[in-house]
């Protein structure tokens, strides 16, 4: 199995009217290892950056004013995808970071293919269907993985990473092993994430 996993950063949560992309990291994991292969880049939201969303993530204005625009970053996710023979997405609560590309690319008049997809929501609430739905922090340490930089792309993307590949192991103790099971893990209807839009 390869995977790419992936997190966006945004001017806010309101992705399909006013809030645009300023991060997108993604890293590499093959088979049950996670890899040093990562993407990152800021982007340029063509508009300010509130400070509430710079006092949680680190991202100024500077940083990305002369970054990328929406749709030359998603091309780069794009090729790093293709140039690592990934066989899917992952994320953690996905369904937004798959909203904020599809968004994006609506911008510039582009489509979102669906892509097969893997969310650690949906492998935890297959695992243990009481959970509530919590952050990435909250499981990494519940499943005693790595933690690095909070709300940075790159950072909840390895975070996600090094958690999404204990969620295989235990997925695996359960008689789940191939790729298959785990996309119908994340098409199930566990009640902890909601459905991608």
């Amino acid at each position: 199995m390869n995977v790419t996993v992936f997190d966006t950063e945004t001017t806010g949560f309101a992705v399909g009217k006013k809030d645009r992309l300023i991060e997108l990291g993604a890293v590499q994991v093959e088979g049950m290892t996670v890899t040093d292969k990562t993407f990152h880049t800021y982007v340029n939201p063509d508009r300010n950056i509130p400070r509430e969303i710079t006092n949680l993530t680190g991202i100024r204005q500077q940083d990305v004013e002369g970054a990328p625009s929406a749709l030359e970053a998603i091309n780069g996710f794009y090729e790093f995808v293709k140039n690592n023979n990934s066989n899917g997405w992952a994320g953690h609560y996905l369904a937004f970071d798959i909203l904020v590309l599809k968004k994006e690319l609506q911008r510039s008049n582009y489509s979102l293919e669906q892509p097969t997809y893997m969310d650690t929501l949906d492998m935890i609430g297959y695992l243990n269907p009481t959970w509530e739905m919590r952050d990435l922090t909250h499981y990494a340490r519940e499943f005693g993985t790595r933690l690095f930089q909070r709300h940075s792309a790159l950072g909840d993307a390895q975070t996600t990473a090094y958690l999404l590949v204990e969620l295989f192991r235990h997925i695996g103790d359960r008689g789940k092993h191939t790729l298959g099971d785990l996309i119908d893990i994340t098409r199930r209807d566990n009640g902890i994430t909601s459905p991608l839009l």
